[in-house]
């Protein structure tokens, strides 16, 4: 509707007045109402469109215009003073409430006439809410700045570098939250290390904080990174996000190194660019102290935009990186993930970290009329009765009424409450921080500290921190998947940022049950920090960790007071010691195992590991010494060290094979752990002493002036008995030094598979039955020269060598002491036969041929099964019905 030059009153939207005067000669003149302004208007083109034709004026036309003239006036009126009633309702409506309240007739809940505000207005379902305009105004500006800003091409190194980030090389995508915090601490160490001689460069306030932040947003799928740091000037966006391994870390450090030492970590550069294995779009908002604040922007299609910034919050001083998170990777916008996160990348960086979390409070506000309203009228009845009251009582009670409701707040909350105490001098740190803090590095928040620990500091090529635990208990799968399991305990840390726990080369297989951090200052970050691990540095830091780790198990067996190992030691030593008491045998219980495959494994190490075994003897009475006691304790001239092995100590003690040693009092050790016989394989020596298995050929206990003279008597016996048992795989038949009591033992080979080695090869699903055959060797019987039977034996032999109950008898004779050797029968059905037959000849049974059963009998059995079935099926049918 075109507006009016002319006077415009104010009417009700609703009404619509069209009048005429009589004459048809004038149109109707139309007043209209605007639904919006609510103005009346009269229409001009239907007021003055009409054109007059007549010349003259007649009478007619003068009374009618005249008369029109009238009516008109009459209908202004009218409509005035309608105007007038109408616009006094108001007024009496609040005189009518204001009435109502002083007299108290009426309850402020009452319903009174309203006037409805904003007549007209747009319904509230289809207004546009305030934030929706501000995210419109927000994208306007922010599509004007990307106008104006300066675009640039990502070096075509850069543009290769992130196609390999996202397509192979980090294909794990929660690192980009490790990279991003890195290099945020990064920063922070840089402008800490300025303040050192400039305190104004960390300015007031909150920017003085040297912190981390990290803040979501569900709702536009953003995920930011805030820190106070140095921050970038414009110059330092364009050249160390747009090339590769230029981040202005390196410059720093050479410019700041030339007056001392400056811990920081590495380049900053090729980690921040897998922010694009979650993000599509990504904004750098960074503030220099000595520029203003820019942006930085990339959708990693080959080129980035930097323009100064008057869009986002002002920073102060530092860089905040916002993530626009693609879809699939909104797991990132889940505050538990985020904790998760910082937990096991982050956990002992050296600033707080802080996180926008929600959080659930109990908060008073004020409780429903309908609820209070019974309270307030029982609360004015007894106000009546306490007028004496002062006023400032009276307002008092006057207070609203309140409840208590759960409402989500937002709030920082620090990640990385876990103090680095590996920085600290270990005389600073007590027991109790040490067990806390293993507790928190394992996971293990049991009632039992850690065993041992070693805090050390390495100097020299490559500098690095570490502190090592011991714990209490060895987890159920250790030796589960030994060579197959890739998990380590041992984590890696550059200048306190966690790159891996997954270096198979820093510490060796047999010591993965350590747990605890190495913490380099030196240590390169190579394009992928998961091939860290090749760099040859990684080799000096081993060979250190190898050395204080056997120091520090090597410590805590000295410190278990054996009398042995700490008789020179003065009575007060000895009174600390005994809080040790029975920590190396716990130790031993627990990861033993792992002792003995270091001295598989590791044979730069394995005489150190050797002072580290601990087992049974024949003389320790049921306690675990070592080869320095067992040595301590060997007979004079005696130049091997004795040892046998089997599946139990209780077993070995009986062993034929220690017979004549247990005599001649020699000291036996009691190997019962099956790694214990591959162990033997690799230890073949100690302090110049050769190790000797007592079951096996080449046993020496010094010269016996008779054996000579046995081996002549007996010649004609072995020669005959080994002719005997040619098919029983016997290589030689001798006369033994070993045996007292018994008349006859099977041994091996020097070389050759002992009796246990046979059992556990034969127990291994895919043993080789043809190398298992190489390996037995030739068996040796030796026989006992002093023992009644074999004395018999070699009698009846020169009477008759062809008789052939004489050589079953030197059969059975032999298989009996193949079995008590701990060998199995290669024939055990020819065994028990045999065993039959002697049975029978002591009995004086003449015949043993076995009765044929009867015919009738067989047929008699038959029936009465048969019977016997047809009595259960009735039974059966019996219980059904």
């Amino acid at each position: 509707m075109e507006p009016t030059n002319g006077p415009t009153e104010i009417i009700p939207y609703f009404l619509h007045v069209k009048f005429a005067p009589p004459s048809s000669n004038y149109p109707p003149l139309h007043y209209q109402v605007s639904s919006t302004s609510r103005i009346l208007n009269p229409n001009p083109s239907h007021l003055f469109s009409h054109t007059h034709t007549h010349t003259e004026n007649t009478l007619s036309d003068l009374f009618c215009e005249t008369h029109f003239t009238i009516a008109m006036r009459k209908w202004v009126f009218s409509l005035l003073l309608l105007l007038f009633l109408l616009s006094t309702l108001p007024d009496q409506g609040q005189k009518l409430r204001a009435n109502a309240e002083e007299s108290g007739d009426v309850d402020e809940a009452a319903d009174l006439p309203k006037v409805e505000e904003k007549v007209g207005a747009v319904p509230h379902g289809l207004s546009t809410d305030s934030e929706v305009n501000q995210r419109e105004a927000e994208s306007i500006s922010r599509k004007a700045l990307r106008a104006h800003a300066e675009k640039f091409e990502f070096q075509a190194e850069v543009s290769r570098l992130m196609d390999i980030l996202i397509n192979s090389l980090y294909s794990n995508k929660d690192i980009f939250l490790r990279e991003l915090i890195s290099n945020a601490s990064d920063a922070l160490d840089k402008i800490r290390f300025l303040s050192l001689t400039d305190k104004e460069v960390l300015g007031e306030g909150d920017t003085a904080k040297l912190e981390i932040q990290i803040k979501l947003d569900k709702e536009n799928k953003v995920l930011s990174i805030r820190d106070r740091g140095i921050g970038m000037t414009k110059e330092d966006l364009i050249k160390n996000l747009g090339t590769i391994a230029k981040s202005g870390t390196s410059a720093f450090v050479e410019k700041m190194q030339k007056g001392g030492d400056l811990s920081l970590i590495g380049q900053f550069g090729v980690g921040f660019y897998s922010v694009y294995l979650v993000a599509d779009y990504v904004e750098v908002i960074s503030k220099h102290n000595d520029d203003k604040q820019y942006v930085w922007e990339s959708k990693a299609d080959g080129s980035f935009a930097v323009s100064e910034d008057t869009e986002h919050e002002p920073l102060g001083r530092g860089t905040e990186i916002r993530l626009h998170l693609r879809d699939e990777a909104k797991e990132y916008l889940e505050e538990g993930k985020l904790k998760d996160l910082v937990k096991r990348y982050s956990e002992f960086i050296n600033f707080p970290i802080y996180l926008w979390a929600s959080k659930e409070v109990d908060v008073e506000v004020p409780a429903d009329e309908d609820e209070s309203s019974d309270e307030e009228e029982s609360s004015e009845e007894k106000a009546t009765s306490e007028e004496e009251e002062t006023e400032s009582e009276e307002e008092t009670e006057k207070k609203p009424k309140t409840k208590t409701v759960k409402e989500t707040t937002y709030q920082w909350e620090l990640l990385n409450d876990v103090k680095a105490i590996w920085l600290r001098n270990p005389k600073d740190v007590t027991d109790e921080e040490y067990t806390k803090f293993y507790q928190s590095l394992a996971k293990d928040f049991g009632d039992e500290k850690p065993m041992a620990w070693s805090h050390f500091k390495a100097e020299g090529d490559v500098e690095f921190k570490a502190l090592l635990f011991i714990p209490p208990k060895a987890p159920h799968d250790l030796y589960e998947s030994y060579y197959n399991n890739n998990k380590a305990n041992l984590k890696l840390y550059v200048r306190r940022v966690f790159i891996s726990d997954e270096f198979d080369d820093l510490l060796p297989k047999y010591l993965s049950f350590l747990k605890g951090l190495v913490d380099s200052d030196t240590l390169p970050l190579n394009v992928s920090r998961e091939m860290l691990q090749q760099h040859h540095s990684l080799k000096v830091v081993k060979k250190k960790l190898i050395s204080k780790a056997l120091d520090m198990i090597r410590k805590l067996a000295q410190e278990d007071p054996d009398e042995y190992l700490n008789k020179d030691k003065s009575d007060e030593e000895k009174a600390e010691l005994e809080e040790n008491k029975g920590q190396y045998a716990k130790f031993w219980n627990e990861f033993g195992k792992s002792i003995k495959l270091g001295i598989i494994e590791d044979a730069h190490n394995r005489n150190r590991l050797a002072k580290l075994l601990r087992f049974e003897t024949s003389k320790s009475d049921g306690k675990l010494i070592g080869l320095d006691e067992y040595m301590s304790r060997m007979k004079s001239g005696q130049s091997e060290i004795f040892y046998i092995t089997g599946t139990s100590k209780e077993q070995l003690e009986k062993s034929p094979f220690l017979e004549r040693l247990t005599k001649k009092n020699y000291e036996v050790i009691f190997f019962t752990d099956p790694v214990d016989e591959y162990l033997m394989q690799y230890l073949m020596d100690y302090e110049d002493k050769k190790f000797q298995n007592v079951s096996k050929e080449g046993l020496k206990l010094g010269k016996d002036s008779k054996l000579k003279d046995l081996r002549d008597s007996f010649k004609e016996l072995t020669n005959w008995w080994r002719d005997v048992l040619s098919s029983e795989n016997v290589d030689s038949v001798k006369i033994s030094n070993r045996l007292a009591d018994t008349p006859c033992i099977v041994v091996t080979s020097k070389y050759g598979w002992s009796a246990n080695m046979e059992k556990i090869m034969q127990a291994q699903t895919l043993s080789d039955n043809k190398q298992a055959a190489y390996m037995k060797g030739k068996r040796v019987l030796e026989i006992n020269p002093r023992h009644p039977i074999i004395k018999e034996l070699k009698e009846k032999v020169a009477q008759d060598s062809q008789d052939d109950n004489i050589k079953q008898t030197a059969r059975l004779i032999y298989q009996t002491a193949l079995m008590e050797s701990g060998f199995s029968l290669n024939d055990p059905k020819e065994f028990a036969s045999s065993i039959y037959k002697s049975v029978q000849k002591s009995l004086d049974i003449a015949d043993a041929t076995v009765e044929e059963e009867d015919e009738t009998e067989e047929v008699t059995h038959e029936s009465d099964e048969k019977a016997s079935k047809e009595e259960d099926d009735a039974d059966s049918g019996k219980d059904e019905l």
